[in-house]
């Protein structure tokens, strides 16, 4: 490995073509003696010559020298910015976010553009999150994730940044023309579940049991969206989360709040608490939505 002080030495001379104009130059104390020195061992480290004498203290680069000089001359230059740059958190770089795919439609798109002014430069990566899980962040497969957690582990920090409200949704045919439709109504209708086995299918669960409420058949979709494209066409009812508390808008479906009081739940961005400093991170946090307060 070349030394970082040699090639230093070897750019300031060929830059100030002399070593005692690159001694008056340098930022740092150095004397003539020891830039000549390092300028020496860095050709025996590359086994050539990289400067040759033109006059009385002046140096010029040789092809092999000027070949070096045009690499590490921009490296050297950059180099105090980057420095700085890194010290004071301006730098872009990558930032994973998984998030559920109802908070992709509804939530990101104006998040990820106030996220994308502060850091136009910044590389976003996003998927969709199917299970909610914490080794997502613990692996360094994600940087955040935007969710709801029922539970947050020690090691795990936090932002609340939205409210779901659960609702109701019914085939608007099925709808009543005042109130809400009674759910022994709906009993002919299947229920539109989440996959046996997901969180958000435990909560349906949850939900139609204290109302003491048994579907005849049910048919298992992977997302809110899949749930709602059924209700649409007809072909069922369900509990779905929504960003809105009056529930998600349709032509073809009508929605209530579910529960008295609503019931609801708070989505988090979260990330790792001990993970390292992340400026991506930090504008993601700044840039996040407030929870509606109702």
């Amino acid at each position: 490995m070349i030394d970082l002080h040699r090639l230093a030495g070897f750019h300031l001379v060929a830059t100030q073509g002399g070593y005692a104009r690159a001694a008056r130059a340098a930022p740092y104390p150095i004397t003539q003696p020891a830039l000549h020195q390092q300028v020496r061992k860095l050709e025996q480290e590359v086994g050539l010559q990289l400067l040759e004498r033109v006059g009385k203290d002046q140096m010029r680069p040789t092809p092999a020298g000027a070949h070096l000089l045009a690499f590490v001359g921009p490296f050297l230059r950059d180099l105090p910015h980057v420095v700085q740059s890194l010290r004071t958190g301006e730098f872009d770089g990558r930032l994973s976010i998984h998030a559920e795919s109802l908070l992709i439609r509804q939530l990101l798109p104006d998040w990820l553009r106030a996220f994308r002014r502060r850091r136009p430069a910044a590389e976003l990566h996003l998927q969709e999150l199917i299970r909610v899980d914490a080794d997502l962040l613990r692996s360094g497969r994600a940087d955040a994730l935007v969710a709801h957690l029922p539970e947050v582990p020690a090691d795990v920090a936090t932002q609340v940044v939205a409210t779901v409200w659960a609702c109701l949704v019914v085939p608007r045919e099925h709808a009543p023309a005042r109130g809400r439709p009674a759910l022994r109504d709906l009993a002919a209708l299947p229920f539109l579940g989440y996959p046996v086995g997901t969180r958000h299918h435990a909560l349906q669960l949850q939900a139609l049991v204290q109302h003491d409420v048994t579907p005849g058949t049910t048919i298992a979709l992977d997302t809110a969206d899949a749930i709602l494209g059924f209700v649409e066409s007809g072909l069922g009812w369900s509990l779905v989360p929504s960003l809105d508390p009056d529930g998600p808008k349709g032509r073809r479906l009508a929605a209530y709040p579910w529960g008295r009081p609503p019931v609801t739940f708070p989505i988090v961005l979260a990330w790792r608490r001990d993970a390292p400093a992340n400026p991506m991170l930090e504008a993601l946090r700044a840039t996040a939505p407030r929870p509606d307060p109702r």
